[in-house]
């Protein structure tokens, strides 16, 4: 049987995809990283800060982990704030202790051993305030604290904003979400990763001058935060025995 040769359209077809091919290894065959996403990444750098910080305000309630860095002392973090208050647990000085508010009424809850090691406490009250949902003077110095990592919109208004000349610093990955990153100052006055996603949720923050790393999850998951039973709260009812 004789062989058919390739008409001159297929023969012209081949070596289009022959090039073509050829053009793509020289080029790296590179995809577009924004190509499905919410298209956030190809915007400017502080139009891309104004839109997640509009985000993170559009919605009540996340989940912030991590470390704050603040008057030289260390507090890692773990809380979910809504816009009735907050409840999670703060560390710091190898210390745990639990945070509630609810409303303007903020709670600590912490064990005997916390109560002990307070700076300035009255030791013999460790026991009566062990594993109790104390009631947080409003003029107590503790509740201006504490109260402040209890508040979503006061803390997020501090945190997200990088400091100095803003850039891109590329296409990077938050738990599994593709995510475009801010820098100020090329990176020292912090950054800021950004959900390509969805909304324009901040995910990962890194503060500037190494003042801890937040993630943020849980953006507009419901949740309500509830006073606990009377029989578990205490009102010291004076300055509590807290550094």
């Amino acid at each position: 049987m004789t062989a058919i040769a390739p008409g001159p359209g297929r023969t012209r077809r081949a070596a289009l995809v022959t090039a073509m091919c050829a053009l793509a290894l020289l080029t790296g065959c590179s995809e577009d990283p924004d190509a499905g996403t919410n298209g956030v990444g190809k915007l400017a750098p502080d139009v891309i800060q104004t839109k997640t910080r509009a985000a993170a305000a559009s919605v009540a309630t996340v989940r912030l982990a991590g470390t704050v860095v603040t008057s030289g002392r260390t507090y890692e973090l773990d809380m979910r704030l809504n816009a009735d208050g907050g409840d999670g647990s703060v560390t710091s000085k190898g210390s745990t202790f639990h945070l509630l508010r609810v409303g303007e009424t903020l709670y600590l809850q912490a064990d005997a051993d916390f109560w002990n090691h307070a700076d300035g406490s009255d030791t013999s009250a460790a026991g009566t305030l062990d594993g109790k949902y104390v009631k947080v003077p409003p003029g107590d110095p503790s509740y201006k604290k504490f109260s402040g990592f209890t508040d979503k919109d006061l803390l997020l208004s501090g945190l997200l904003t990088l400091h100095g000349s803003l850039s891109a610093a590329g296409h990077h990955e938050q738990s599994g979400t593709p995510t475009i990153r801010i820098a100020g100052d090329g990176g020292s006055g912090g950054t800021l990763d950004v959900s390509l996603k969805g909304k324009p949720y901040p995910l990962r923050l890194e503060r500037a001058g190494g003042a801890g790393t937040l993630t943020f999850t849980d953006w507009g998951r419901s949740f309500s935060v509830t006073e606990p039973e009377k029989g578990d709260t205490v009102d010291y009812g004076k300055q509590l025995p807290t550094s």
